[in-house]
C-alpha cells in the first residue's frame, strides 16, 4: 500500500495524472527490457550494463534496438572486400 501512495505522490509532484505516470513508466520499462534482451542475445555485455544503468525514458533503448545492434564492430565488417579472384 505504501508503494502505491509513493507512486501517487511522485506523479503529483511532476504534475502528471496518475494514468500518464503509469504510461511513461510502462513505455520506459518496455523499451529497456527489449533492448536488454537484445543485447544479451547478441552477447554484448557492455551494452547490457549501459542499458541497465542509464535511464532515458526509452530513447537510448530505442536507438540501441534500431541502430547500434545492427552495426557490426568486428574486423571482418571493417575490412574492404577484395574484388580480385584468387588463383
Amino acid at each position: 500500500m505504501a508503494d502505491v501512495l509513493s507512486l501517487t505522490s511522485m506523479a503529483q509532484s511532476f504534475g502528471l495524472p496518475l494514468w500518464a505516470f503509469y504510461l511513461v513508466l510502462f513505455w520506459s520499462l518496455f523499451w529497456k527490457a527489449t533492448a536488454m534482451w537484445k543485447a544479451g542475445r547478441l552477447n554484448k555485455p557492455v551494452w547490457f550494463i549501459i542499458l541497465l544503468l542509464v535511464n532515458t525514458f526509452g530513447i537510448l533503448e530505442i536507438l540501441y534496438i534500431f541502430l547500434f545492434s545492427r552495426i557490426k564492430m568486428d574486423e571482418k565488417s571493417v575490412k574492404p572486400k577484395s574484388t580480385r579472384k584468387k588463383k
